[in-house]
């Protein structure tokens, strides 16, 4: 299987980490005995010789060997040489693509092809598993791909397999449906005939998913109760110890991902291909993860509880019912069931309001979970109390004023008293002498520091002035994030008005500095004189010392000074026509608050290229528009589509944060309460 491995110039060739004089003894090592040898050569192949993806020259080198591998019925874990020639020959997406490495690679598996049709029939499950992806990429016959496939579905006993061989059927018939192939239609056929009797629930589940992508009018009418139902069904069969947690094995990345995957990895997926393909059709989405949620089974209730996330991260929805059952899962005995009830309620904050009750009982009857003390770090608020004040629900609030009191206060505690508003007013005098006791000079002050002062800032509790003051002046230069504890204290002198005149001279002397685009919104709000802030703001817009993100945070104080601004014209209008969309956006409306006129041959344009185009400046400019009021009625269209559109702003982006949802929850308050005003909605 290695013949002519020696006669390589391997020395010449590389990857990703460098020389691949190393390759000849990894691929040896996946053919070893020993298990440890071989999943830690599988770990390096992924690690530097198809590191994230990439095909080097040595990649092209290893494919005629791998692909030797593979036959050979001697060598154990050929199921993961398998995976990694899939993963080599890229994408499914039927075509080359433009790197040519990457392209000679698919060439020389392509005519190898015959392996992957020996192994379709291969003794060992494993190996049979993962080929149906080989076949679809590779084999270039369709009518050989079909007819393979229609053997294997006769003759397969093991269902893992045949689930495989349905996720092979659909990916067949979406890589032939563009051309209007015939041979899509028999694979669309043949998953038709999969997803009733006679086939167990597990392979209908997997049938139905697929034709949800590829032939979603061959559905049943009935699809949420049937899905339901075979799911059940599945859960009933369910070997109870196939489906336990893999042993610790070697520390490789390759183990740890197996470690990471759910429980029930394999109804995760059949559950999660159907929820993608079905997309928009949220009533659907809904109704399924309530079956879901109701399911006797706790895997499948944990399944459905990440699933729902997904679900409100990418939609708005009415998910009360939904986010009702996830409430009802954190008296569940399954602590990976109960930790993933708490993670998705933390997130949703409070479109988890429907879940409060069950929040407020558990934070009431279990003190412990109040506190998280991890092995490394500060302590933290425990993720259900987090997730009861999050919603905004006032019973949060005594329940922190005990936390408060204690010997051990989480460094995160202020940073939720802004969701709970004045609700969270009776906190106040315990906030305030947990600020005067922040030590001045210790390596941690930062992080005590600064959630408390975003705390006393959501507040606005002025009378914290002193301590504020102290904390201000007191911290020595070097102290390790100074200038992130500088700028919150400065946020709130800003929030405190013109009770802080005490900080004034403070607030000059920082004009200089790298706080100075915070220090003169703050001086701004504390005095209203103009002339002493708008010269450094200007220095913010265009000097060469600015910085990222200064620029954007310059213009938006600018705007909220409105006409005591105008000098800042010119600039601001020449920042329109360059720099990063929040830059210009940003801009755009300082100069529309500044002068009061929408100027639609400049600020309009950059207004509407920037929501479309750059969905993160949507809070930005809806506020802006908001600050308006009735002169705001040229973007009220923008606002009003916003408010219909069933996605979440960010959507289309890619990836989401723990932030996400809470930031498009806030641009739909500021977009009703614009239009609720004006009369725009």
């Amino acid at each position: 299987m290695f013949r002519g491995i020696d006669e390589v110039d391997w020395a010449s060739l590389r990857h990703a980490c460098g020389s691949a004089e190393d390759v000849p003894g990894l691929l040896r090592a996946l053919a070893s005995a020993d298990p440890a040898e071989r999943e830690t050569a599988l770990d390096r192949m992924y690690g530097a010789v198809h590191h994230q993806g990439g095909v080097y020259d040595a990649t092209l080198a290893c494919v005629p060997f791998l692909l030797s591998l593979a036959v050979r019925e001697e060598v154990c874990d050929r199921a993961g040489v398998v995976e990694l020639l899939v993963s080599i020959g890229g994408p499914d997406d039927g075509g080359g693509g433009s790197d040519d490495l990457a392209a000679r690679a698919r060439a020389v598996l392509r005519a190898g092809a015959e392996v992957f049709v020996r192994l379709a029939g291969d003794a060992d499950a494993g190996v049979r598993r993962v080929t149906p992806a080989a076949l679809v990429r590779f084999l270039d016959r369709p009518e050989r791909v079909l007819a393979l496939f229609r053997e294997r579905i006769t003759v397969e006993r093991d269902d893992r397999v045949l689930l495989a061989l349905a996720e092979g059927l659909g990916q067949f018939a979406r890589r032939h449906l563009p051309a209007g192939d015939a041979h899509a239609a028999e694979a669309v056929d043949l998953l038709a005939a999969l997803s009733g009797p006679p086939y167990g629930p597990g392979l209908r589940l997997a049938a139905l998913g697929q034709l949800a992508q590829c032939a979603p009018e061959l559905l049943p009418a009935d699809l949420v109760p049937t899905v339901v139902r075979l799911l059940r069904d599945r859960s009933g069969q369910r070997v109870r110890g196939r489906l336990a947690q893999d042993s610790p094995g070697v520390d490789t990345l390759a183990g740890r991902l197996r470690r990471l995957r759910p429980s029930d990895e394999e109804g995760s997926r059949l559950l999660r291909t159907l929820h993608s393909a079905l997309g928009g059709r949220v009533a659907d989405r809904v109704a399924l993860l309530c079956g879901q949620l109701t399911s006797p089974d706790p895997l499948d209730r944990c399944n459905a509880v990440w699933m729902a996330a997904g679900l409100f991260r990418e939609w708005r929805t009415d998910a009360a019912e939904p986010v009702a059952l996830i409430g009802t899962q954190l008296g569940a005995e399954e602590s990976r069931l109960h930790d993933a009830a708490v993670a998705v309620l933390v997130e949703l904050c409070q479109r988890a309001l429907p879940a409060a009750d069950h929040l407020h009982a558990l934070v009431t009857c279990r003190p412990e979970l109040r506190i998280r003390h991890g092995e490394r770090g500060a302590p933290t608020l425990g993720g259900p109390l987090k997730a009861l004040a999050r919603t905004g629900d006032a019973r949060a609030t005594p329940v922190l004023a005990e936390v408060l009191a204690g010997p051990v206060v989480p460094h995160d505690l202020g940073l939720v008293i802004p969701h709970l508003g004045r609700a969270a007013t009776p906190l106040t005098p315990a906030l305030r002498r947990r600020l005067a006791r922040v030590p001045l000079d210790c390596p941690d002050t930062p992080e005590r520091a600064v959630p408390l002062l975003s705390a006393l800032t959501a507040l606005g509790d002025a009378e914290s002035l002193p301590w504020v003051l102290r904390l201000l002046r007191g911290m020595p230069e070097g102290l390790r994030l100074r200038g992130a504890v500088t700028e919150a204290a400065v946020r709130a002198l800003g929030a405190f008005g013109g009770a802080a005149r005490e900080a004034v001279p403070d607030l000059r002397g920082l004009l200089e500095t790298d706080s100075a685009v915070a220090a003169a919104d703050a001086l701004w709000s504390v005095t209203g004189e103009a002339e002493a802030v708008v010269p450094v703001l200007l220095r913010q817009l265009t000097g060469p010392g600015s910085g990222p993100y200064r620029p954007a945070a310059a213009a938006d104080v600018l705007g909220r000074l409105g006409r005591a601004a105008r000098t800042a014209l010119p600039a601001l209008r020449r920042m329109t026509d360059s720099g990063e969309a929040s830059e210009r956006a940003a801009a755009a409306c300082a100069v529309w608050r500044i002068t009061g006129e929408p100027e639609r041959e400049q600020v309009l344009p950059v207004l509407r290229a920037a929501w479309t185009e750059h969905p993160r400046t949507r809070p930005a400019i809806a506020g802006c528009v908001a600050a308006l009021g009735p002169r705001g009625a040229p973007l009220h269209d923008l606002l009003r589509a916003e408010l219909t559109s069933p996605r979440r702003h960010r959507a289309d982006s890619g990836g989401y944060d723990s932030h996400d949802i809470h930031e498009d929850e806030g641009l739909l308050r500021v977009c009703r309460g614009a239009l609720g005003r004006e009369g725009g909605g």
